[in-house]
């Protein structure tokens, strides 16, 4: 099989989703900040009619109406070394917790590396099933979302644990 994308309906706008055989290689949102050149997206297909992009519609539609934690769909990165050891960890980080960008670089073995952490934890090709909504600043606070901080705070809301929810005085 060949690159090829799709768009796919959810509750957080029109993804552009990208696979490259039998495994997803890219979910975009809608203004996305770092938007691969259209040209490497492939052909434009049904996504109801493609397998992978089928599977990626169900699981995303049952995770974001909170039926789901995790997601079953294969996943394909191509990035360095580098990006590829913080996308490893961000899979690690349990549904309705978060990390820090410095912590992840702590984990790394080198703190100072926060920085170089947040650049290829923006860039993680496939949004949401590969959770770089998790990673929030030192301070707790939400910092940059290639698909926008709107979008973040709904994902880590839909994830947050009842007690908080509940605790909550707005």
């Amino acid at each position: 099989m060949t690159v090829r994308h799709a768009r796919v309906q959810t509750t957080l706008g029109e993804l552009t989703v990208v696979a490259d055989g039998d495994a997803l290689s890219g979910l975009y949102f809608p203004g996305h900040w770092y938007l691969p050149q259209e040209s490497t997206l492939g052909v434009l297909v049904d996504g109801d009619s493609d397998e992978i992009f089928a599977q990626v519609q169900a699981e995303l539609t049952q995770y974001l109406a909170g039926e789901r934690r995790a997601f079953d769909a294969a996943v394909s990165t191509r990035g360095d070394e580098f990006s590829e050891a913080v996308w490893a960890m961000l899979r690690e980080i349990p549904y309705g917790e978060t990390t820090t960008y410095g912590a992840l670089a702590q984990r790394l073995g080198n703190r100072h590396l926060a920085q170089r952490v947040g650049q290829a934890v923006g860039h993680n090709p496939v949004s949401i099933l590969i959770p770089c909504h998790r990673v929030v600043g030192a301070d707790g606070s939400l910092t940059g979302y290639a698909g926008g901080l709107d979008r973040k705070r709904q994902l880590l809301e839909l994830e947050e644990p009842a007690e908080v929810t509940g605790s909550r005085l707005f």
